[in-house]
C-alpha cells in the first residue's frame, strides 16, 4: 500500500506525523533567542564590571577599556610605570601619562609609594588638558 501525504493543521503537506518544516522553524527561533538571551546576558556582565573600576571607564572603546583594566591591575601589583611606558609630565613631575593605545593615555597621580590612576582621556582631550607641554 503506498504511503499518502497528508495535510498537517499548519497548511503543509508531507509524511510522517509532525510537520518537519513548522518544526525546523520553531527550532530556528528557539535558537535565535538563546543566542539573544547569551548577547544580552554579556553585555549585562560588561556593563555590570564598570562598577568595579576605581576609576570612570565608560564611553571608551572595549580594547581601550580591557587595556586600561590591565593597567590598573599591574599599577596594583606594584610594577614600574616605565614597563607601561609611562612618562612624568614636565610641568606636574607628580603627574604620570601612560600610553593606554595609540590613541588614549592614562594620568596618574603620584602618591610616593603607589600611583592613583586619575582618568583615562583620548589623545586630542590630552593635548587639551595637560597645560606647559
Amino acid at each position: 500500500m503506498p504511503k499518502r501525504k497528508r495535510t498537517f493543521p499548519c497548511g503543509h503537506k508531507g509524511y510522517g506525523r509532525t510537520c518537519h518544516r513548522c518544526e525546523q522553524e520553531r527550532m530556528i527561533q528557539e535558537q535565535e533567542h538563546q543566542e539573544l538571551e547569551e548577547k544580552r546576558n554579556k553585555k549585562l556582565e560588561w556593563e555590570a564590571s564598570f562598577s568595579q573600576d576605581i576609576i570612570d571607564l565608560r564611553g571608551l572603546p572595549d580594547y581601550v577599556v580591557i587595556k586600561a583594566r590591565a593597567i590598573i591591575d599591574g599599577l596594583r601589583t606594584s610594577k614600574n610605570y616605565r614597563e607601561f611606558g609611562g612618562k612624568r609630565l614636565r610641568h606636574n613631575r607628580f603627574v604620570i601619562s601612560i600610553p593606554v593605545t595609540r590613541n588614549y593615555r592614562m594620568l596618574c597621580q603620584d602618591s610616593g609609594n603607589f600611583l592613583v590612576p586619575q582618568k583615562v582621556l583620548s589623545h586630542e582631550d590630552y593635548n587639551v588638558c595637560k597645560p606647559g607641554d
